[in-house]
């Protein structure tokens, strides 16, 4: 287990040291490489991942076959599909990684173990939702009804990650508009030099 991983535990007030070290054997490693896929569209959402290093995109296909991003995922993030998990459902998305990432995953048995016997994770659970919802409402304040220019300039401002770390066809989908009206955002906020 890396000391990314336990160092983020210790650091959630509800957890105690032995909880921390009961909770790590739950989890186990794995390499996801750029590009493939750690929760996959219409399967079932067997796992929760804690990214340790890397990172991944959260998206939908549309019925033209676009990717429509709603998120992005870093370092020291749980992701999964939490609904689909709990409910051991289909997923409506798929998590793909777009850097090479590690990710510690628990499987819905084990977190089932888990949260029984340390109810303290009922608390960490629910602080990631919380989280979870709070980027959502960020999105939808930050990016909707917003020109090109305004939606870069808060990424810019807001979530500077995501102008080094994504690319520019995943980040246009994640802002809802195209490649060459981002590009055009950029060029007029190099130029300009505001933001």
């Amino acid at each position: 287990m890396t000391d990314e991983f336990e160092n983020y535990l210790s650091g959630i007030a509800e957890l105690s040291a032995e909880e921390v070290n009961f909770s790590v054997q739950f989890f186990k490693s794995k390499h996801v490489k750029k590009g493939e896929f750690f929760i996959r569209e219409n399967e079932v959402c067997r796992d929760i991942g804690f990214i340790s290093v890397g990172a991944v995109k959260a998206y939908a296909i549309d019925e033209d076959g676009n990717e429509n991003i709603t998120c992005f995922k870093f370092e020291n993030e749980f992701v999964t599909s939490f609904s689909e998990f709990v409910s051991q459902e289909k997923s409506r998305r798929s998590i793909r990684a777009i850097e090479d990432t590690v990710i510690y995953t628990i499987g819905y048995l084990d977190y089932q173990q888990l949260t029984d016997q340390v109810t303290a994770w009922n608390s960490v659970i629910k602080s990631v939702m919380e989280k979870e919802y709070i980027q959502k409402e960020r999105y939808m304040l930050s990016y909707n009804n917003k020109s090109a220019l305004d939606k870069y300039r808060n990424v810019l401002s807001g979530e500077p990650m995501l102008a080094r770390r994504i690319a520019t066809q995943d980040l246009a989908s994640y802002l809802g508009i195209t490649q060459r009206s981002l590009t055009r955002a950029k060029r007029q906020i190099l130029r300009s030099d505001i933001f």
